[in-house]
C-alpha cells in the first residue's frame, strides 16, 4: 500500500514539473513574438518618419541602403520623391538610375524600360548610358509574350536592340544582344508559321497558300520551308478539288506548277512520294481539259 502511494506521488510530480517546463516555454516563445513585432514596428515607424522628414540628403542615403539591402519597395518609395527633388542636379543623374533599377527588380519592365530610356537620352555622356540603353531593349526583351499572344513588344524589343547595335557597334553585349534578337525573331516565326498552318489546317486553301508564301518571303531560312512548300502543293490541289468546275484547270495547272518547283528544289525530299502523286492525279485531271472538244 505504501508502495503505491510513493509511486502515486511520483507521476503527479512528475506531471506538474513538464507542466511547468511547457509553460515556461510558451512564455518564453510569446516574449520572442512580441519582441519581433516590436522590432517591426519601429523599422515601420522609422520609415514613416523619414518619409515625412525634409532632409533630402538623409532620404538618398537611407534609399541607396535599402536598395543594397535589397528592399526595393522601400528604396522605390524614396527615389521616386527625390526624382523631382534633384532633376538637374549631379545627384539626379544616380537617382534616376537607381529608380529605374528599383522598377527592373519589382518586375515592373515596362516603367523600368521608360526610365532606363530616359535616363540614355538625358544623360548620353553618362557611365550608364550604354547599359541603361541596352536595359530598355532588356525590358521590352522580357515583356515579349508567348509567341501566341500579340507580338508588339516583341517586334518593340526587335527594333530597340537593333538601335542598340547601331549606337554601340563595339560594344561587348552586342553578341548578347544578337542571341536575343534570334530568340525574338524565332518567336516571330513560330507565329506566323502557326497562323499559315492554321489556314491549311481549317481548310481555307486559298488563304493558307498565301499566307505560307508569305511566310517563306519573311523566312527564307526557316526550317520548316521545305515542309511548306510541300504544304502548297497540297493546298493548290485540295483547292482544285473543291473549286467550281471553270476553276479547276487552272489550279490544278497551279498544282503541277508547284511541285515542279518543289522536285526541282528538293529531290530528295521525304515528301517526294506523296507530292508526286498529287501530280500524277493533277495531270489526269487536266487531260480532259486538253482533249479537243
Amino acid at each position: 500500500m505504501q508502495k503505491n502511494y510513493f509511486n502515486i506521488l511520483f507521476i503527479a510530480l512528475a506531471v506538474f514539473i513538464l507542466a511547468s517546463c511547457h509553460n515556461e516555454e510558451k512564455v518564453y516563445d510569446s516574449t520572442n513574438v512580441k519582441g519581433k513585432n516590436k522590432h517591426l514596428d519601429v523599422s515601420f515607424g522609422k520609415f514613416n518618419k523619414l518619409l515625412k522628414s525634409s532632409d533630402m540628403d538623409a532620404k538618398y542615403a537611407a534609399a541607396k541602403r535599402y536598395f543594397d539591402k535589397e528592399d526595393f519597395s522601400k528604396a522605390l518609395t524614396l527615389f521616386e520623391e527625390l526624382m523631382s527633388v534633384y532633376r538637374g542636379t549631379e545627384k539626379g543623374e544616380e537617382v534616376q538610375y537607381y529608380y529605374a533599377y528599383c522598377n527592373y527588380n519589382m518586375d515592373d519592365y515596362i516603367v523600368a524600360g521608360y526610365q532606363f530610356r530616359n535616363f540614355a537620352k538625358n544623360y548620353p555622356n553618362s557611365v550608364h548610358a550604354e547599359e541603361c540603353a541596352y536595359m530598355n531593349a532588356y525590358c521590352f526583351y522580357l515583356d515579349s509574350p508567348t509567341y501566341s499572344l500579340d507580338q508588339i513588344d516583341t517586334k518593340l524589343a526587335i527594333k530597340e536592340f537593333q538601335h542598340f547595335t547601331s549606337q554601340y557597334p563595339k560594344s561587348t553585349r552586342i553578341e548578347e544582344c544578337n542571341k536575343l534578337l534570334d530568340k525574338l525573331r524565332g518567336k516571330l516565326e513560330r507565329k506566323s508559321y502557326e497562323n499559315s498552318m492554321l489556314y491549311y489546317e481549317t481548310g481555307d486553301y486559298k488563304a493558307a497558300i498565301a499566307a505560307l508564301g508569305n511566310h517563306i518571303k519573311d523566312y527564307p531560312d526557316s526550317k520548316h520551308v521545305e515542309e511548306i512548300h510541300f504544304i502548297i502543293i497540297k493546298s493548290y490541289y485540295l483547292l482544285a478539288v473543291n473549286s467550281i468546275e471553270s476553276k479547276k484547270q487552272e489550279r490544278f495547272k497551279s498544282t503541277c506548277d508547284a511541285y515542279l518547283k518543289f522536285v526541282d528544289s528538293y529531290p530528295n525530299s521525304p515528301y517526294i512520294k506523296e507530292a508526286e502523286t498529287i501530280y500524277t492525279t493533277s495531270l489526269k485531271s487536266l487531260e480532259k481539259y486538253n482533249k479537243p472538244t
